[in-house]
């Protein structure tokens, strides 16, 4: 095998975030700067930003509540057929 092909290992390597948290961990990197860690990540805070430019979360939550409205079930989905066999039998011209 080759001899010193491997980079140099620091124990105490930092990491910065950039909410300001700083983590001391082993590393290849002496340091090393990151954007998101445990202390800041909405999925670890439970502090979740929803951006939402094109109304689709919107969209979402009220087509949920309206099927949450909907009766669904065989009684339900007869009786509406029944009622909407009527409205047409209403509307159709009345042949002699």
């Amino acid at each position: 095998m080759k001899k010193a092909i491997h980079p140099k290992y620091f124990d105490q390597a930092t990491i910065t975030c950039a909410c300001g948290a700083v983590y001391t961990i082993g590393s290849t990197m002496p340091e090393i700067q990151v954007e998101l860690c445990a202390q800041c990540h909405p999925f670890y805070t439970g502090k979740q930003k929803i951006l939402d430019t094109a109304r689709r979360v919107e969209k979402f939550h009220t087509r949920a509540a309206k099927k949450e409205q909907t009766v669904t079930g065989k009684k339900a989905k007869k009786t509406k057929r029944a009622a909407q066999k009527e409205k047409k039998q209403k509307e159709a011209p009345v042949e002699k």
